[in-house]
């Protein structure tokens, strides 16, 4: 599904102009009853961008825009096969993300809605209306990257690390439409949990209708250990002076053509080309965990994937893991500088367990935050090894460094 230009400053032209007009609406029947309520709307710019918001709080329109400006050496892209390793690439440069970033409420302030449109590549990425009156249930329509994966939830322009692991490409979910009941059960003790339970259509972004009668089945448990929901942030920015951490399980189960999902909707793994309606039956799992603490930051996921061929009758199991740490050291050493972080990651990938086949990742990288992670300048250095029974051991270095600026 691809939106012009044209059409994308129409939709926002008209969010602006509801917006407002909502407000006057309103107004003229505050006057009537004498309530100035709604008379005094107010301009600010946010966390979220620039704010427009009623006197009474019912209505709020934020809007934000994102760039991505990054250069790669010899080349942007995860290794994966052993082709990919042969293959000579040339430096990179490039705006890599170029985003539009609508939101707010209506109405009620627990009446929300949002909007994400990536202008480089004319594509409608979320859309989204989010009933949440109550803490311990919500709901939730429209398109979105699900909550399957942590590093896949947080947003690009939040990670610790240039972008995301090896394992990205092969065990996300990413966006898919469809509805989600979600909230938090908390008592004064230890029981604190957050659950999202969801039914969508499996065919990823963009996707108008699905291929048969079967849907994507979703849900994930997160228990908040000391009492406090990270969210899906990464960096201890707010410097926790106690500890915070989750543990979470996520499990997906779906029917489709597809193998894998990204930003571009469906799409296939290497050895999966052939696609036929409801071909492919795959259920996955992740068990994630994450903490926070003075200025450190942890986070890990464990990944399982398995996908059941139903027209040639095979079976391929899947499974990787990571671990990623980041450090704010200014919290031991006196010379360290306030805004630098030290990130590292390691990720191992199983793309067939029947096969010895290994792909490992290690990364450091180093963030300098100029307004946290709305405007920082990002720099890493990454191995990839593959290993393989019939070639070896093959590897590659790359070069990554790039300035994320939120407006």
């Amino acid at each position: 599904m691809k939106y012009d230009i044209p059409y994308l400053l129409r939709l926002l032209l008209l969010n602006f102009v509801f917006c407002l007009s909502s407000i006057s609406g309103f107004s003229q029947s505050a006057e009537e009853s004498n309530n100035s309520v709604f008379q005094d709307w107010r301009f600010k710019y946010g966390e979220k961008g620039f704010e427009f918001r009623s006197g009474d709080n019912n209505y709020l329109l934020q809007i934000q825009s994102r760039l991505q400006f990054r250069f790669a050496t010899p080349s942007d892209n995860d290794p994966y096969t052993f082709n990919n390793f042969s293959d000579n690439s040339n430096n990179v440069f490039k705006v890599n993300r170029s985003r539009l970033k609508v939101g707010g409420h209506a109405y009620k302030p627990w009446l929300k809605y949002y909007w994400e449109y990536e202008l480089g590549q004319s594509n409608l990425l979320d859309y989204r209306i989010m009933i949440e009156r109550w803490e311990w249930l919500n709901i939730k329509v429209g398109q979105w990257k699900l909550e399957f994966s942590r590093e896949r939830r947080i947003s690009s322009g939040a990670q610790q690390t240039v972008d995301r692991s090896i394992l990205n490409r092969s065990f996300t979910v990413d966006r898919q439409q469809g509805v989600e009941l979600y909230g938090r059960l908390r008592t004064k003790g230890a029981l604190d949990f957050n659950y999202w339970l969801g039914v969508f259509t499996g065919s990823g972004r963009g996707a108008r209708e699905n291929d048969d009668k079967n849907l994507m089945y979703f849900g994930r448990i997160q228990w908040n250990m000391f009492g406090e929901n990270l969210g899906f942030t990464s960096s201890d920015l707010g410097i926790h002076q106690k500890p915070a951490a989750i543990i979470a399980l996520a499990g997906v189960t779906n029917r489709s053509p597809y193998t894998r999902f990204s930003s571009s909707g469906g799409g296939v793994l290497e050895g999966f080309e052939e696609q036929n309606p409801g071909q492919y039956r795959i259920n996955q799992a992740n068990l994630e965990t994450a903490l926070v603490y003075k200025g450190f930051s942890w986070q890990s996921e464990l990944h399982w994937k398995n996908i059941r061929d139903r027209v040639n009758n095979q079976e391929t199991k899947l499974n990787g893991f990571y671990f990623q740490a980041g450090y704010l050291a200014h919290q031991s050493l006196a010379w360290w500088p306030e805004p630098l972080e030290i990130a590292a990651r390691y990720a191992n990938f199983t793309p067939n367990t029947l096969q010895d086949y290994y792909l490992d990742e290690i990364t450091l990288a180093f963030n300098w935050f100029f307004k946290g992670h709305r405007n920082k300048l990002t720099m890493e250095v990454s191995e990839f090894d593959l290993e393989t029974a019939d070639v070896g051991i093959k590897d590659e270095f790359r070069f990554r460094i790039q300035w994320d600026i939120s407006i």
